[in-house]
Order: structure tokens, then sequence, then C-alpha cells
């Protein structure tokens, strides 16, 4: 992984921990989404707000310095879990066997050239690895393909009602599986459907999440902080409780 990456996906993934806006640069103490305003992260921030990888909420000036104050686009979510995929990890392993395997042939002449004496064994040697390697790259190739075909378990007759849930479950484990947590917030699982599905609007996404949340879909949890959810719109009431997140 090459250096601007790196640090695109660390701004992304310390972006996607903390819940509201935050500063762009770390400031002091003060955290940022980088580490400081280098040329390198300045042009790094620069490119992901026109990616819309990150979007801008606010600025303040004090003085001759200018905070922003942003915080990472469910784009900018779905592309960190893409990056940190394990089927994307398979793929890079996948390439690198074959890499090594379509190589094993110019290296085994060179050696039968430079070392007639141990040709027969050296070529033995590397036939049986030649074959543990075509057995690993199969062994990829078909877990790729069985990942590639499984999908989240929903009950009978709920998907069709929700043409969305599919889509909901499969972000919530792509999540948990990309290391964000288990709790996701609904504003965040809102944008990701409304990005898929344009005619959602939110109290048809409240009803669907209580009927995924009483199939055992998924579970709806509640807001435990002491002010109350920073987004109270996409907050769903049930009686005394007041869900804000949901996970799998």
């Amino acid at each position: 992984m090459d250096r601007v990456k790196e640090i695109l996906l660390d701004a992304l993934r310390l972006g996607a921990d903390v819940e509201g806006e935050q500063r762009l640069y770390q400031s002091g103490k003060l955290p940022g989404l980088f580490t400081g305003r280098t040329s390198l992260h300045a042009e790094i921030a620069s490119q992901a707000v026109r990616d819309g990888l990150i979007e801008i909420i606010r600025t303040e000036s004090k003085g001759k310095t200018t905070t922003e104050w942003v915080k990472v686009t469910a784009k900018g979510i779905e592309y960190l879990l893409a990056q940190e995929s394990p089927i994307r990890a398979m793929e890079e392993l996948k390439a690198v066997l074959q890499l090594n395997q379509d190589g094993i042939p110019a290296w085994l002449m060179e050696l039968r050239r430079s070392v007639d004496a141990l040709s027969q064994r050296l070529a033995n040697e590397v036939e049986a690895l030649n074959r543990r390697m075509e057995s690993l790259t199969e062994r990829v190739v078909e877990a790729l393909k069985r990942a590639e075909k499984m999908g989240p378990a929903l009950p009978e007759g709920a998907a069709g009602a929700l043409p969305w849930g599919h889509e909901a479950v499969s972000y919530l484990e792509r999540r948990r599986d990309g290391g964000l947590g288990e709790k996701c917030a609904l504003p965040e699982l809102f944008a990701v459907l409304k990005d898929k599905e344009n005619g959602l609007v939110l109290r048809d996404f409240h009803l669907g999440l209580r009927r995924l949340h009483d199939r055992g879909v998924l579970r709806l949890l509640p807001f435990d902080g002491p002010e109350g959810p920073p987004e109270p719109e996409y907050a769903l009431l049930d009686g005394p409780q007041v869900f804000y997140y949901a996970a799998r």
C-alpha cells in the first residue's frame, strides 16, 4: 500500500469511529482526521473532499487561523470497507500466487544452466512446490466464488416487502467485518440505502427497520448518551426507548 492511500485510510478509519463532526486537522492535543497541515496531508484531504469521501460541515475563523469541521460520508465508509474487505485481500493473494507460479519455469531453467549436478533434485522440489501453489490457488479461487455468492440470510418474505433489506443487512455485515464495530448509526445506514434506493423516505425506513427487528434479522439499539442523539430526526421511538443504532 502506498503512503498516500495509507494516510487516507487511517483518516477515514478514524472518522468512521467518531459520531458527528470533527476537526479536519489535529491541533495540539485536539484530535483531527489528519495529524498536521503538511503539504502531503493537505493534498490528500483536498482530494478526499473533491471525491466525496469527506464532507466539510462548517468552518471557524480565529484571527488568521481557519478550522474546518468535517465528517466522513457514506461514500467514504464504503470506500474504506472496499479497501479492507476480506475478498479484496484474497484477490491480492491470488495475484501473488499466480505471479510466483508463472515465474517458476524461468527460475528452473536458470538453475539448470548454473547447477547441472543438482538439476533433477531441484526439478522435483520445484514441481512439488508448483503443485502446492496450484492447489492453494484453486482453494483461493473457490473461496472467492463462495464469497461472491454469499448473501445475508433474510426470512422468507422480508426481502420482497423491503427491496433494500438485503443491502441493509449486507452493509451491517461489511461494516462489522471491516472492523468498524457492531453498531451503525441510523443516519449513516439511511444515507447508504438512500444512495441505492432513490425513492426511500425516512418513514418507510423506520417501518422497514421495525419489521427486520421483529423478525430477528437485525437489532435496534438505544442511544445511551446524556444529551440525546445528534440527529434526532433519524431516531426511532418505541415507548420509552429511543433507538438510534442498528446491528446485525
